[in-house]
């Protein structure tokens, strides 16, 4: 929402930052990281790989920004498949179970309060931000790139901040779904993965 409703950037390659997310979460919980230690540390990977994204991309729009986007989205799902030693590659990989302050959370209802409390925060976070000056800055860019432009905003740190933001959100969310996956393979983040998400956003 950051990115495509706010900014007004299409990305068709948010699967990849779910699957960083993820395929992060599950490496540092075998390593034996806490559960949000590993969470912060997925959101803040994926973040980084937001800006690598989002650097390059800031030199086109419309539809070429979206072919790009979805351009890096066949790149991390082909290193998720190579990269058998941290991902398992086209085997895929197994999920350790979310334990947070010594309770095992599972799947069930102890879970679910856990992506409630992550998504009220989030939620929060996002509208806070909206209310902000860097929001009122996402959304003169959306509206008028020239108009923004002129009116002082720096066009290109705000988009490399916009993706940065979008892909940290993705990322813990990558890292809530690996739990309720429990299984991760590639095929799991591609392009259809994309345009989904972004369909929820445009609905």
């Amino acid at each position: 929402m950051v990115l495509a409703g706010f900014t007004g950037l299409e990305s068709l390659g948010h699967a990849a930052f779910l699957g960083v997310g993820a395929y992060t979460q599950t490496f540092l919980l075998g390593l034996g990281w806490p559960l949000l230690l590993s969470i912060s540390t997925a959101a803040a990977l994926s973040a980084a790989v937001g800006v690598i994204v989002g650097l390059p991309a800031m030199r086109v729009k419309g539809i070429y920004l979206a072919i790009a986007t979805q351009a890096f989205g066949f790149i991390v799902e082909e290193v998720c498949a190579r990269w058998e030693s941290v991902t398992g590659g086209n085997s895929g990989r197994g999920v350790p179970g979310a334990v947070l302050f010594g309770f095992e959370l599972g799947s069930g209802p102890g879970f679910y309060y856990l992506c409630l409390g992550v998504t009220v925060l989030t939620t929060l976070g996002v509208l806070n931000l909206l209310r902000s000056g860097t929001g009122r800055a996402f959304i003169a860019i959306r509206d008028s790139e020239i108009s923004a432009q002129s009116m002082g905003i720096a066009i290109a740190q705000y988009k490399t901040l916009a993706f940065a933001i979008s892909a940290a959100l993705t990322g813990v969310a990558g890292a809530l779904y690996a739990h309720q996956l429990r299984f991760l393979s590639p095929d799991q983040f591609g392009a259809l993965q994309s345009i989904e998400l972004l369909l929820i956003v445009v609905v």
